[in-house]
């Protein structure tokens, strides 16, 4: 079928005219003309309105771990909304959840749910200051912890902007954010052993939490170091901070219990969302007791929707089909497969590509040996991966159209989805010229 695009141009036309850029999510806007839109998903595929069909490598971001439209969690869900899609009272269902994801995840002994991953930063974040009495948060540059304006700094800025490594400058993601904010703020390159060192002698006991991904999911997956996640929870504890990991993105995507069981790290407190419910709105911050106890106690945290029965039921089904079924070991060994046949595909033309992340959700850089941080990230060929990119999408394989995102596979891409990929792509390096 010829790649066609009339319909989601017409779309994009009306969309203009009552959303901003057409969307409802900056992410979700690729260009004048070129942005798709949305007909139906299923399984490892999605069709946009002019019917072209997609093995999808996006899955919404990463939500989708099973498969579009699963249909074991949309069955729960339809039986729990029967019964009410809400209520101003806790279920037994949320009880249930919420002590399977204390069971999964080694760190988490209580647990609080939101929506979104944005919500769960940002509360995990109110609850450290609260806990520890201090107002500072350090990030890491190229880490994205959801669109609140606390966390929001030196995300997407080229990296010159954020000057010499030395003496790191936070940078706004976007107008509108308080600058006195920036005084709440300390941003460093991820990886930087002596910068952190350097860092935490002048500013430790001023520092509430040390907020990280624990390989960065919106800036081509950059795994930690060896050594690095154990160095940030030695130094938060001779600190007195808390350690607070986000695994919005690798949260049952990389490992049953997450990167806390992938990277074997004990964070003091953990935010969740997008795989915990395969798409549903749904989200989870927990950690330690000890810490999570002072919720309720002059602390404030809430939201009417948090116990929604669509999200709640899908998160259940989810994480049982995940304790219950080699769900996430078939991920990994497709994404492997998968892994391997690109890195082949660059070496036989000789292209220069350096891959970094998990199976489940990996990148890859091409142009670079090696990327330890966003800085090394911003040396590779970005032009040359969306191209690439886009010739893919053309022929029915659709990585993000942003090169920082990571490829996400879910259980229901299958061995000849990564046939399909595999021989697109050693079409398109043949075709696809450097610049």
């Amino acid at each position: 079928m010829a790649f066609i695009r009339a319909k989601s141009i017409a779309l994009q036309q009306r969309a203009y005219q009552v959303m901003p850029l057409g969307v409802n999510s900056n992410f979700r806007y690729w260009g004048d003309g070129i942005t798709p839109y949305m007909e139906s998903a299923k399984g490892a595929y999605l069709w946009d309105v002019d019917g072209n069909r997609y093995i999808d490598y996006r899955l919404a971001f990463g939500p989708i771990i099973l498969g579009h439209a699963f249909d074991e969690v949309d069955n729960m869900v339809i039986e729990e909304i029967k019964r009410g899609a809400l209520g101003a009272m806790t279920s037994e269902l949320e009880v249930a959840l919420v002590e399977m994801i204390v069971d999964m995840c080694p760190a988490v002994e209580m647990v609080r749910l939101a929506c979104s991953g944005t919500e769960a930063t940002m509360h995990a974040a109110r609850v450290a200051r609260a806990y520890t009495g201090r107002e500072v948060l350090l990030k890491f540059e190229g880490n994205y912890h959801g669109f609140q304006d606390y966390t929001l700094w030196s995300t997407y800025a080229p990296a010159e902007a954020y000057g010499n490594r030395l003496s790191p400058i936070p940078v706004p993601a976007s107008s509108g954010i308080p600058r006195h904010l920036r005084d709440l703020i300390i941003t460093l390159p991820f990886n930087d052993f002596e910068a952190l060192e350097r860092t935490l002698r002048s500013y430790g006991e001023q520092i509430a939490a040390i907020i990280t991904e624990p390989c960065q999911g919106n800036c081509g997956a950059i795994e930690p170091q060896a050594g690095f996640l154990e160095y940030i929870r030695e130094q938060c504890d001779r600190y007195g901070i808390v350690f607070i990991l986000d695994e919005v993105k690798t949260g049952f995507r990389i490992a049953n219990g997450g990167a806390q069981e992938y990277y074997k790290i004990k964070p003091d407190m953990a935010t969740y969302a997008k795989a915990l419910g395969n798409g549903y709105p749904i989200a989870a911050f927990g950690g330690k007791k000890e810490i999570m106890s002072i919720i309720g106690q002059g602390v404030a945290q809430g939201g009417t929707f948090n116990n929604n029965k669509a999200g709640v039921a899908a998160a259940f089904a989810t994480l049982s089909l995940l304790r219950e079924k080699p769900i996430l070991k078939t991920i990994a060994e497709r994404g492997l497969r998968l892994m391997g046949g690109l890195k082949e595909i660059f070496e036989e033309n000789g292209i220069q590509v350096f891959f970094s992340g998990p199976p489940a959700m990996f990148s890859f850089a091409v142009g670079v040996d090696k990327v330890t941080c966003q800085r090394d990230w911003n040396l590779s060929d970005q032009e040359y991966t969306l191209r690439l990119a886009e010739a893919a999408i053309e022929r029915g394989v659709m990585p993000d159209h942003d090169p920082r995102e990571p490829w996400f596979l879910s259980y229901s891409h299958s061995d000849a989805d990564i046939d399909e990929t595999l021989n697109v792509y050693a079409e398109i390096v043949k075709i696809v010229e450097r610049h």
